[in-house]
């Protein structure tokens, strides 16, 4: 597993251009099924647009790219979204902009760049986030160690308390960043002595911005 960029919702923009109209949608997908019936989705919504531009990249690896210029000059709108999608970085998202034609034409130029500018806002109305993978690991302790552990959950970084339970013995549960688990697992054998039972579970990803976990992602 390792770091994503991607969106955190879906979003849409309208740009007005030499009296076309375009109208960028960027969402998250998981999967390529769920990127076409969302391409398909607004085809239907937009039936009597003069073209609808879909572009998708799907895999930690961009191994899933797909774009088309649906009757636009070659190279000059689904190629300029697909490589603005990759300068970011950005992965598991689709993104359509439909086009109104106006009667103007923009040539090959003004083409790129009004697909660009309007996949552009989109994707960043869409609000560009992280999504790191990270281990849970459940803490499970005596009521006399909770000060040294939380002192211990506090200082390492790239760890991210889940939730506590207070029943017999404290269970605290968090997500450590991969390449700290080492280093924090050590830490806290060491601060109890070995009384520090350790447990792995699940490898997530978490959903980043600004440093900071997304509201309601656990």
């Amino acid at each position: 597993m390792k770091v994503m960029r991607t969106l955190y919702k879906e979003a849409t923009c309208e740009l007005h251009i030499s009296k076309s109209r375009f109208i960028a949608y960027a969402k998250p997908v998981e999967t390529e099924s769920e990127a076409t019936a969302y391409i398909e989705h607004l085809k239907k919504k937009h039936w009597d647009a003069a073209h609808h531009v879909p572009v998708y990249v799907l895999g930690e690896q961009f191994s899933i790219q797909r774009y088309s210029d649906d009757g636009e000059p070659s190279g000059t709108a689904g190629v300029p979204i697909l490589e603005l999608m990759k300068k970011e970085g950005l992965t598991q998202l689709v993104c359509v902009v439909v086009r109104y034609f106006g009667g103007v034409k923009l040539g090959t130029g003004g083409l790129v760049r009004a697909y660009t500018q309007s996949a552009k806002q989109a994707i960043e109305a869409a609000c560009i986030v992280e999504r790191k993978p990270f281990m849970q690991i459940k803490c499970t302790y005596d009521y006399a160690l909770h000060g040294k552990i939380q002192n211990v959950l506090t200082a390492y970084e790239g760890v991210i308390i889940k939730e506590s339970e207070f029943l017999e013995r404290v269970c605290t549960s968090v997500y450590v960043a991969p390449d700290r688990i080492e280093d924090f697992c050590n830490a806290l054998i060491e601060v109890t002595s070995a009384q520090v039972d350790l447990q792995n579970g699940d490898e997530v990803y978490l959903t980043i911005h600004d440093g900071m976990v997304m509201k309601g992602e656990f």
